[in-house]
């Protein structure tokens, strides 16, 4: 006796959606209002918007900040059924004018290839082991100013950057010679 088939349920796949940058978060927390509210919710398994923290220099301080991976878009992993298309195009595409489109195609969108989840996945959570982490915002020849230390005031160019130790090498002249001075990246800034 053969045995009854078994509707699947339908999987859920990873879409990208393109929002207007900076306004990922917002977008977000509007597509789980509308699909709670249309009683959709179960077919949304996740939102992710890929960020990593990392501290910068600002007014002279240490600060961690925030910062999306890929700004501007976000990866939603949803079952994307006739009825879930229609709720974006009518009530999230419409309404919330910064959510702008299904990629590749707003009408047709296509489920991102496992591999590219999976690499974007496992780059979040390489992020998340290594904790907060610079950003490193000079490069080789860059103009600066020390701004901490017994240099301050000082002015030079960027000669190398040490990311392991969170320091870089600044050509300064001292006493009209040029002298390589290491810094901790918090004690200069970039001139402009």
């Amino acid at each position: 006796m053969p045995l009854p088939l078994v509707a699947q349920e339908p999987a859920c796949k990873w879409y990208a959606l393109q929002t207007f940058s900076g306004y990922e978060k917002k977008v977000k927390e509007f597509i789980e209002t509308v699909l709670e509210r249309e009683g959709l919710r179960k077919q949304l398994q996740e939102i992710l918007i890929p960020t990593q923290n990392v501290f910068v220099m600002r007014a002279g301080k240490k600060r961690t900040q925030e910062k999306t991976d890929f700004p501007g878009y976000m990866l939603v992993n949803i079952i994307l059924d006739t009825r879930m298309r229609y709720v974006f195009k009518e009530q999230v595409f419409k309404v919330k004018k910064e959510a702008i489109k299904w990629l590749p195609n707003r009408d047709n969108p296509e489920p991102l290839h496992h591999m590219e989840v999976q690499r974007i996945l496992g780059r979040i959570d390489d992020a998340r082991e290594s904790g907060d982490k610079p950003e490193l915002p000079y490069e080789i020849g860059d103009r600066v100013r020390v701004i901490d230390g017994p240099f301050k005031e000082f002015a030079g160019h960027v000669d190398e950057i040490l990311p392991d130790k969170l320091k870089v090498r600044v050509m300064v002249s001292i006493f009209g010679r040029k002298t390589p001075v290491e810094l901790d990246y918090l004690q200069v800034e970039a001139e402009e």
